[in-house]
């Protein structure tokens, strides 16, 4: 019994001890690993592409024979392949990474910008390269080793050589773009067949591999986590949403504990692109607004900067008049929104971290909106602070579908403490209910209402400055181009973070970036461009969406009960078509769909030199060949393609120059009926296959409706007069955003007019940064730099412009 005793604990100890040194063996290989990656992300930056593609394929050998060498075992006989795989998807890639290289240079803004969709995949791909690399010499390293964990490093090398295999093909995508394309243009400009045909091909390629184990492999590290916890969020709302639970009923905490998602990378990145192909616009609505849910935005609050004014304010439909710029003794008159839904009021938020004159009159209490016990920070205080000399009028992001003030609120916070103004942020009516020009006529409403009442707002409104993100970037392009056609004064400066500027289904290399953007895919891009442009689709429901129940039988019967609506309430047309005190020349009947009469007989205009409606066939190509209406003396503008009129050609032409035009076209109809005839993947080398989406065809709408291509919809394709009539432009982009190309075509068209324009591009962060400005030190810095923008606005005269390209 004695000896018993005395071996037994003896027995546990040594038990311990072995445990305890495998734990330890474990914590040295994690840190062996950060550091790894860490290095990893170094050669990125240290090692050209032809030296990190050959140590890569030296090493994929290496590997390859030592593990064929290892007998007929399933694993061992699939590590090989793997690395015959990555040896072969490298091989194929360098050559043509190392041609977008080549000529990624023509596509910047200036030598001090080098940014664009061609460095940007570039870019993407040797980060894909630098893993690789990474893992193939910590399999060479440790794979005789008794704790190399085989099916983990499997699966791990499975998953990137797919990511891989995506992102050859993405290359060559991008080469037949480069061929394509007029010089210096960045979106694919075949002919509208060509151009279905491309997107159509584009979407079918798989996309989980990269929602698994890839997730968000081109950011930054510290991106990854909050990703990962979104993606499991998303799946998860997903089964919601598929038994009939709407948004409101789902629980935060119901969201993010769905385990088997979070322990099986591959089912996690199938269900998320199950989700993204399948689910329709309303579900996106849905999830992007979890962060209105009350515990998570008391949560984003306390994190915040604490504000003495953060209130609701209801501004009623009525309209007032506003003095013109060019004569102050003269006024036009601001009416209240009416498109769809006829008068309402619009609600803004107004922020402001000290208590100024004005924000606690009379007057702007009885706007005052309840949000409820929090809604109203204003809190009594004994003095208040003089009138700010500046203003900044903000419109939030959210896909134009989406998001309010509320959700914005957090940074919006740290703005008002940093940049010591008053910020009015509205909450526009959303698409799909109030597509377009619902949201641009309460914008600019509420902007106009702002620079009026700029006293109660705690501004006396020497400077005022629009700055928006995303959506809200478009919006703060669309509600200046308004304001200098109604002839009243425009904000002093623009600061637009990653906004989009192009509302069509347009192939870019940056949008191509979307095949692996868990925040932007394109097929959701579109879903929302759609929403907002109103178009109507056919129902192409698949069996999720129609097992939604009640949800989706009072879906459908709101549906029917706004079109009603829309169809009655006509009076709004005649005022979205009223240029120069003169009504258009003719409408739509009203027993038409609504949809025909915005889209088409909204914007009729008369017919071009050719005899046909001019805007019906409008292309980036036509831009260079069509014009835009004589600059106008009235104060009032419609919101029509009547703006696009009759003028020379060098009006618009920013893709090529005049003398170029001939030739280049003839050139570019031989090239269409090239590719008509022989397909979109005759662009991938023969014996190359990229993979197929299980998930079937996938319902994109390519629409071609005139009102996608509204100037007022579409800022880069407004004529060079009215984009003349811009304030100062800051633009500060992501480097690995889909929508980058948005931001170089537009700010390269604005410096070509001699416009004030400037653009930074962050590096290794997503779509959306401003929303995650307290995650890392990289989303801080990003939005630093956007106050800084808005700061120069606020304190600085107008920049001279720089010579035009």
């Amino acid at each position: 019994m004695e000896s018993a005793g005395a071996t037994g604990p003896a027995g546990a100890d040594g038990a311990q001890a072995s445990k305890r040194a495998k734990e330890g063996s474990r914590i040295r290989s994690r840190r062996l690993w950060r550091r790894g990656k860490a290095k990893a992300s170094r050669l990125v930056h240290s090692m050209d592409l032809r030296t990190m593609t050959q140590s890569l394929v030296t090493l994929a050998e290496d590997n390859m024979a030592f593990f064929s060498s290892q007998g007929p075992g399933e694993t061992a006989r699939r590590l090989s392949s793997v690395f015959a795989g990555v040896r072969e998807q490298a091989l194929g890639l360098e050559p043509a990474l190392a041609r977008l290289l080549g000529v990624a240079h023509l596509f910047d803004l200036d030598a001090e910008t080098p940014a664009n969709g061609f460095r940007s995949l570039v870019h993407t791909a040797r980060c894909c390269l630098a893993h690789l690399l990474h893992k193939s010499r910590y399999v060479a390293s440790n794979r005789r080793s008794i704790f190399f964990r085989t099916s983990h490093n499997l699966a791990e090398l499975e998953a990137y050589l797919a990511a891989l295999t995506q992102l050859r093909a993405l290359a060559y995508y991008a080469q037949r773009l480069l061929a394509t394309n007029r010089p210096g243009g960045l979106f694919f400009e075949g002919d509208e067949r060509l151009t279905a045909d491309f997107l159509r091909e584009y979407v079918t390629l798989h996309k989980g591999c990269f929602y698994g184990r890839c997730l968000g492999f081109q950011f930054t590290p510290a991106i990854r986590p909050f990703l990962q916890t979104i993606s499991i969020g998303l799946v998860s709302f997903g089964e919601h949403y598929k038994r009939n639970e709407t948004g409101l009923s789902v629980t935060a905490s119901s969201l993010f504990t769905s385990g088997r998602f979070a322990i099986d990378p591959e089912l996690r990145g199938a269900e998320f692109e199950r989700i993204i192909q399948n689910l329709d616009v309303h579900f996106w609505k849905a999830f992007w607004n979890i962060t209105e849910i009350e515990v998570l935005s008391s949560l984003a609050n306390m994190t915040s900067a604490n504000v003495r004014v953060s209130r609701l304010i209801s501004l009623p439909p009525e309209a007032f008049n506003m003095p013109l710029t060019s004569d102050p003794k003269l006024t036009v008159t601001i009416s209240p929104p009416l498109a769809h839904t006829g008068p309402g009021p619009v609600l803004v938020r107004l922020i402001s971290y000290d208590l100024r004159e004005g924000q606690d009159s009379e007057e702007l209490n009885i706007l005052a909106k309840s949000e409820g016990p929090r809604s109203l920070e204003l809190r009594p205080r004994s003095q208040q602070a003089p009138r700010s000399r500046s203003l900044v009028v903000h419109i939030h992001g959210g896909g134009f579908v989406a998001q309010t003030s509320k959700s914005h609120e957090p940074y919006l916070k740290s703005w008002a403490q940093e940049l010591g103004v008053p910020i009015l942020s509205i909450d526009y009516s959303l698409a799909p209910e109030a597509p377009f020009p619902r949201a641009l006529e309460e914008c600019f409403y509420a902007y106009c209402w702002a620079v009026k009442h700029c006293a109660l707002l705690g501004s006396t409104g020497e400077r005022i400055c629009l700055a928006g993100d995303s959506a809200g970037g478009n919006l703060c392009f669309t509600v200046s181009l308004r304001a200098a056609a109604y002839g009243v004064r425009v904000p002093d400066g623009i600061m637009a973070a990653y906004p989009a500027t192009l509302l069509q289904s347009a192939a870019s290399p940056s949008r191509l970036l979307s095949l692996m953007d868990p925040l932007l895919p394109l097929s959701v891009l579109s879903k929302c461009v759609s929403a907002y442009a109103g178009a109507q689709t056919e129902d192409h429901s698949n069996s999720d969406q129609k097992a939604l129940g009640m949800m989706g039988l009072m879906r459908r019967d709101t549906a029917l009960l706004l079109k009603d609506l829309r169809l009655g309430a006509s009076s709004w047309l005649n005022s979205f078509l009223e240029l120069s005190g003169r009504k258009a020349k003719s409408a739509a009947p009203t027993s038409e769909p609504m949809r025909r009469s915005v889209s088409e007989a909204a914007l009729a205009q008369p017919e071009g030199p050719l005899g046909t409606d001019s805007l019906k066939s409008l292309t980036l190509k036509d831009l260079s060949v069509k014009g835009s209406s004589e600059a106008t003396d009235t104060p009032e503008m419609s919101l029509s393609a009547e703006t696009l009129g009759p003028s020379s050609a060098s009006d618009v032409n920013f893709f090529l120059r005049p003398e170029d035009g001939v030739d280049e076209a003839e050139a570019r109809e031989e090239r269409g009926a090239k590719d008509r005839g022989q397909g979109v993947r005759a662009a991938f080398p023969e014996g190359f296959h990229p993979r197929i989406s299980s998930q079937g065809a996938t319902h994109m709408p390519l629409f071609s409706a005139p009102i996608v291509k509204n100037p007022f919809m579409s800022p880069l394709l407004a004529p060079d007069n009215m984009l003349k009539t811009l304030p100062p432009v800051h633009i500060v982009a992501c480097a690995l955003d889909p929508m980058l190309d948005d931001s170089v075509m537009f700010a390269r068209r604005l410096r070509c007019l001699g416009q004030p324009v400037t653009l930074r591009v962050v590096e290794d962060l997503p779509h959306g940064f401003l929303s995650l400005a307290a995650l890392c030190r990289e989303t801080r810095e990003a939005t630093e730099l956007c106050v800084e923008r808005i700061r120069l606005v606020l304190t600085h005269p107008a920049p001279a412009a720089p010579p035009p390209l």
